[in-house]
Order: structure tokens, then C-alpha cells, then sequence
């Protein structure tokens, strides 16, 4: 039976905490109380083959955490598992809801989602209300004089940092409502063993770091794989466990660079808003038209860190072992995949997908076209990345390597899957074959 009495509800999806958090405060300063609910949405997690999938267990203690936030002010948090648009059902069958409140997601998936719902929220006399909160700029905010998109990043970051001001980082102060959440008995949640998932309690997640010493190095440190170098928040972007105003604030008037990170961000957020076609074809549409080799072998030996080049294989099971790489690398193997192998951006981005706990569809899809240079605002199709030469400029010592790929030196490690000079020829003579093609 509904309850009686009308609340609002604040739906948490990529913006997992109470505080600065832009719909959770419009929804507490109505004149209802708010519901706060999460759904584990099996449609999301069915597609997710490991059941010990470290970002399931990551949202999960983010949730309990959230849960005994709200138990210490009389409320509780609602989770539920299932097809979003059958929970909102029960939702509406077990609430007398007025309006629900929640936070933009710019991902076609959920963009899609979120139509249905809005839908049978307003075949149910529901309002849907969304607001900006994941990113500082959204959308068509930072524009050319012409109103259309940017597809360069760099007049974009330029016009990105002049629009940039205080009034844009403001925090929500959504502590001063605190007393709206919806008074009711705290309950248990839904453990992880109930959506078909395990729960490692053994396992501990990397700490983030933005203090100002990280942040004042960072132009000199960011590329170095050996040095904790960078600040590890992308994992609590993606989830939005701390607030992206937060961090501009913090930074902006100690590191351009890394305030530069969060930039390149927002602008792969744009294009995928902008020219939705990424998610499954090249930015250039030309470049479709390039036949890959897909060797599955290699692509395989390429997974498994068996390349026979120390540095891209470092990388990959630093991936495979810890859900991270770090982002010089990152492009490294990109380049190494696409460029050295020609095998699909496409296969590496899924694997990476699968693999990242940071992963973000934008800023996935973004860094895998810059590699393979079919993307905006790409590197050219003829740079293409020499393993030997970057391991001499950012892991001279070898740490990093040797960290990851102990034998390197020893005769039981792979001799090099393909020459480099061999391979940057035939990348060279393939691109441009088939973009004359195009032409």
C-alpha cells in the first residue's frame, strides 16, 4: 500500500554522496521529504561476465556508506536490483511520490533509460527533474562564437578556461537540508551476493590524492609509470564520489596541467554528446573504411602482456592485475594495438572497457581514437608511437618494467611480436590506402 503522505526522490546514479551534489539539493529544499534510492540495474550488470567485477564491489561500499550517513539522520537508503523501468513501477506502487530528482548522464544507454522513465513517470502525474553535476560545462556550454560544437581541444580548453569562474564552482550545500530526508526505520541493503556478484573484503582500493604537493609536481611527474605521480581520482569521478567543483576548486589556482586533465575530460563528454556516431564508428568517417588485420592471436598475446615489448606488456598487466594503467601507457599500447598490430580501436576499447575501474565511455572511446588517429582532435595517423624511444624518455631505469615484467631480460620472454620499423610501414602503406579510398 502507498504511503500516504508525498515525498520526492533523489535517484543516486554517478554521484554517489550526500554532500555538493546538485539534484540532492533541489530535491531536500522542496517542501517534501526525500527518498534517497540507488538501482543496481541488471541490464548493466548482466553484460559484466566477472562476477568479482571490482567497480560493482566499489559502488556497493559507496552505497554503505551512504547508508550509514542517512541511518544517523532517521532516513534510509532504498536500493533495488532489476530493469530500472520495472523498479520504477514498484517505486510508484510502494511511494505517493511528487517528484523525482537525479543528476545527468550524458551515455546513450542511459540516456535511453532515462526517456522510459521519464515516461512512466509522467503517465503516473510524476515530475523528472535532472541537473548538471558530473561535469562543470555540458552539453552545447562551451561552444565556438558560432554556436557549433568544437571538434579541437584546444580552442575548446581556451574557451573552457576563460568561461571558468567562481560562480560555476560554487558547492551545493546540501548539509543545510539534511533534516528533509524521508523519516523511516533503517533497514538492511541488498548485499552483493544478492545481484549475483562477491564481495572481496579482503580488497582495498587505491587512495586518491589532490593535496598541493601531487598537484604542484604534476606537470613534472604525470608521465613517469614508475612514480605515484598522479592523483588516482578518475575512479571517483566516474562514480562521482567526490565533487567535480570540488576539485576544480582545489586545483585551479595551484596546477594548470592537472586542471587541464578535467578539461580533456569535459571535452570528450561534449563530443559524445555532440556526435553520438563515436560510440560504435570512427569520429572521421573516412577512417571506417580501413580494413584492420584482427589477428586474434595477437590480440590475445596483446591481453595477456606477451608482446615481446617490455613496456606495453608492463602495461597490461598492470591492467589485468589491477584494474589501472597509467595514462602514458595507456596510449603506449593504444598506439602499439592499432598502429603495430592494426587490429580495431574498437577490440582494444572493449578490453579496456571490461578491465578499467575507471572506465567512462567518453573518455575511453576519446583516448582510443586519439591513438588510432581517427578520432577529433586525433594524433595524426602517421605518429605512431616507438616503444623502444618511450620506454628511453619515461622508464629509462626500467622500474615500471621491471615491476611488471620481471623476466624481460631473461630467455623465457617473448621476442618481439613484430619489428618496429616493419610494422610502421605497414601501418603507414595500410592508412594510406584506405583513406585514399575514402577520398
Amino acid at each position: 500500500m502507498a504511503n500516504k503522505s508525498k515525498i520526492n526522490v533523489h535517484w543516486f546514479r554517478r554521484d554517489l554522496r550526500l554532500e555538493d551534489n546538485a539534484a540532492l539539493y533541489h530535491a531536500l529544499k522542496t517542501k517534501n521529504e526525500v527518498l534517497a534510492i540507488f538501482i543496481f540495474d541488471n541490464a548493466i550488470l548482466d553484460k559484466l561476465e566477472d562476477k568479482t567485477d571490482k567497480r560493482v564491489l566499489f559502488i556497493h561500499r559507496e552505497l554503505q556508506k551512504i547508508q550509514k550517513q542517512l541511518h544517523a539522520l532517521g532516513s534510509n537508503l532504498d536500493v533495488r536490483f532489476g530493469d530500472p523501468v520495472n523498479v520504477w513501477k514498484q517505486l510508484i506502487s510502494d511511494y505517493q511520490i511528487e517528484t523525482v530528482f537525479t543528476n545527468h548522464d550524458y551515455e546513450p544507454y542511459a540516456l535511453h533509460r532515462d526517456q522510459s522513465i521519464e515516461l512512466l513517470l509522467a503517465q503516473n502525474n510524476i515530475q523528472f527533474k535532472t541537473f548538471k553535476d558530473q561535469v562543470i560545462f555540458e552539453k552545447a556550454e562551451v561552444v565556438k562564437d558560432d554556436g557549433k560544437p568544437y571538434t579541437i581541444y584546444t580552442p575548446y580548453s581556451k574557451k573552457w578556461m576563460a568561461k571558468l569562474n567562481d560562480s560555476y564552482v560554487e558547492p551545493y550545500p546540501t548539509e543545510t537540508f539534511f533534516n528533509n530526508f524521508y523519516k523511516t526505520k533503517s533497514t538492511s541493503m541488498l548485499t552483493l551476493d544478492e545481484i549475483g556478484f562477491v564481495d572481496d573484503s579482503t580488497y582495498a582500493f587505491p587512495k586518491y590524492s589532490v593535496d598541493s604537493n601531487l598537484l604542484n609536481a604534476y606537470g613534472e611527474t604525470r608521465d613517469i609509470p614508475s612514480l605515484n605521480g598522479t592523483s588516482r581520482v578518475s575512479l571517483h569521478l566516474r562514480f562521482g564520489t567526490i565533487s567535480i567543483r570540488k576539485l576544480v576548486r582545489e586545483s585551479k589556482d595551484i596546477s594548470f596541467k592537472w586542471l587541464n586533465e578535467l578539461c580533456w575530460r569535459e571535452f570528450y563528454m561534449m563530443i559524445l554528446w555532440n556526435f553520438p556516431h563515436v560510440v560504435n564508428g570512427s569520429f572521421k568517417l573516412q577512417y571506417d573504411k580501413i580494413v584492420w588485420r584482427n589477428n586474434e592471436l595477437e590480440f590475445k598475446r596483446w591481453c595477456e602482456g606477451q608482446t615481446g615489448y617490455p613496456i606495453v606488456d608492463a602495461g597490461m598487466r598492470e591492467l589485468n592485475q589491477t584494474g589501472f594503467m597509467h595514462n602514458r601507457v595507456r596510449m603506449i599500447v593504444a598506439s602499439f594495438l592499432t598502429k603495430h598490430l592494426l587490429i580495431d580501436w574498437r577490440w582494444g576499447e572493449a578490453y579496456f572497457a571490461s578491465k578499467l575501474l575507471d572506465f567512462e565511455l567518453s573518455s575511453n572511446n576519446g583516448g582510443w581514437q586519439w591513438a588510432a588517429g581517427t578520432g577529433c582532435d586525433a594524433a595524426p595517423y602517421f605518429r605512431i608511437f616507438n616503444p623502444y624511444e618511450q620506454t628511453k624518455k619515461f622508464d629509462p631505469e626500467f622500474k615500471y618494467i621491471r615491476k611488471w615484467v620481471p623476466e624481460f631480460e631473461d630467455f623465457s620472454y617473448p621476442s618481439p611480436l613484430v619489428d618496429h620499423k616493419a610494422a610502421r610501414e605497414r601501418c603507414l602503406e595500410t592508412y594510406k590506402k584506405y583513406l585514399a579510398v575514402a577520398e
